[in-house]
């Protein structure tokens, strides 16, 4: 075993040391030798260091070498040495985050990373997190809360009694709305055809001057930062119109969100805080390993009502359960 582990740890660090002079992606050799990969499941067991090595060997050369300074495709960020050590540390744990008597590490890194994140984005303190896999299921989630808030005002217990015969709902997007959210809408039930979209300007931004939103049956999705031109719409000035409606309003904040924890940028997403709900990804600007999204919620009982699931064998405690709070039981400790 240590042996296995040793070889492991010397391999990847190799790589790591090699990220700043290889190619950003494979090239063509590299790319054909990933057919040595199309093997027959074999009947007995491979040695183990034989596969390390071929994953090595073969797999390798055949990364995008995303996690190094050259790498400027899509927005994906690369892990910094010290949360790729954690990460190899939380491997060996081998947690499961779902639960804290799982792991009373697991729960306690998320309470305190909980806190650290609502302190650095400068939003509610009394907001809840949920870690989850990325932007698009930190939507889902996100947006799972809203959908139960604004149905419970209408008394419609949406977890319990799902979506056949529910009142109405309105959903609001810029015309620039990231597939993310779409995605989420679809997956909830919602319909991402169904959406109303606001008109925006040259660069991507919901115009505020066009918007209508006419009850409190309504969630409207604006983005911090827009993935073609990092544009950020008008958020106090719509939470604004929205709130005076009654409606619920959530940030698509994937990237841009980021922009709070820097004084020089923070004015982009002014306004932002005022929103019920928000969506973000730790692993582009906070660079740590795939993958970690995050869904914030300024009422915890929202959030917690549209992601708990109970049963006695599952030994929940009195204090925060991690697994209320996302859509996944088990899970990686992604607080770490």
């Amino acid at each position: 075993m240590r042996e296995l582990l040793e070889g492991a740890s010397q391999r990847a660090i190799t790589y790591v040391e090699a990220l700043r002079t290889r190619r950003v992606s494979p090239d063509t050799t590299a790319m054909e030798r990933l057919a040595e990969l199309d093997m027959s499941l074999p009947d007995q067991g491979l040695d183990p260091e034989a596969v390390l090595r071929t994953l090595d060997e073969v797999g390798s050369p055949a990364t995008v070498a995303s996690a190094g300074s050259r790498y400027f495709g899509f927005v994906i960020g690369g892990s910094l040495p010290a949360s790729l050590a954690a990460q190899w540390l939380a491997a060996a744990w081998d947690q499961n985050g779902g639960l804290k008597a799982a792991s009373p590490v697991s729960a306690k890194l998320e309470e305190v990373s909980m806190r650290w994140l609502l302190d650095v984005l400068d939003l509610p303190s009394e907001a809840s997190v949920g870690f989850v896999t990325g932007a698009t299921m930190a939507n889902f989630t996100a947006l799972a809360a809203a959908r139960h808030a604004v149905l419970r005002r209408q008394g419609w217990d949406v977890e319990a009694q799902g979506l056949f015969g529910a009142p109405p709902i309105t959903v609001i997007v810029g015309d620039e709305v990231h597939v993310s959210v779409l995605k989420a809408l679809s997956m909830l039930g919602l319909g991402r055809e169904r959406v109303i979209r606001v008109p925006v300007d040259g660069q991507g931004r919901m115009r505020a001057d066009a918007l209508s939103v006419k009850d409190e049956n309504t969630i409207l999705c604006i983005q911090a930062g827009n993935v073609n031109t990092g544009a950020f719409d008008p958020a106090r000035e719509i939470c604004e119109i929205a709130h005076g409606a009654g409606a619920w309003v959530h940030v698509d904040g994937a990237f841009g969100l980021w922009a709070r924890a820097c004084p020089s940028r923070k004015s982009l997403a002014e306004g932002v805080e005022e929103a019920d709900s928000w969506a973000t990804d730790a692993h582009k600007w906070l660079n740590v390993p795939y993958d970690s999204g995050l869904a914030f919620c300024r009422k915890d009982e929202d959030l917690r009502a549209a992601m708990s699931a109970t049963a006695a064998y599952l030994l929940a405690g009195e204090t925060r359960e991690p697994m209320h709070y996302t859509p996944e039981l088990s899970r990686r400790a992604r607080g770490v």
